[in-house]
């Protein structure tokens, strides 16, 4: 099951890096919009793969690769830490609050609804 979660994981990496790429290429945002991005989509993915492996929908390896190995490495709670402190040390206190609460509960939200459907 590792290499299952290794896989996953550079295949997350990589889509991470893709859409932070493809987003920030464009133009400059106030906002970390990427990471929100990706931790929103990535919490929805995962709420959902959840429901499936728990009603047993999806095999253990699907679970592994795509709940374990992509969503962990396509979400990251690091940057996001990194982004908010870097807010914060820049003086944008509104900007980093908002960060934070359109993150935590959205991503929360995400989950949920990903595991109701």
């Amino acid at each position: 099951m590792v290499w299952l979660v290794g896989l996953g994981g550079s295949m997350g990496a990589a889509a991470r890096y893709l859409l932070s790429d493809c987003i920030n290429k464009r133009r400059t945002y106030p906002f970390p919009l990427s990471t929100w991005l990706a931790n929103i989509a990535g919490s929805f993915l995962l709420g959902l793969l959840a429901g499936l492996y728990g009603a047993s929908a999806i095999s253990e390896g699907v679970w592994f690769f795509f709940g374990a190995g992509f969503c962990g490495a396509f979400t990251t709670f690091s940057t996001f830490g990194h982004e908010t402190i870097s807010l914060l040390e820049a003086k944008r206190w509104r900007t980093a609050v908002v960060y934070v609460l359109t993150s935590v509960a959205p991503g929360i939200g995400a989950a949920s609804l990903g595991l109701l459907l």
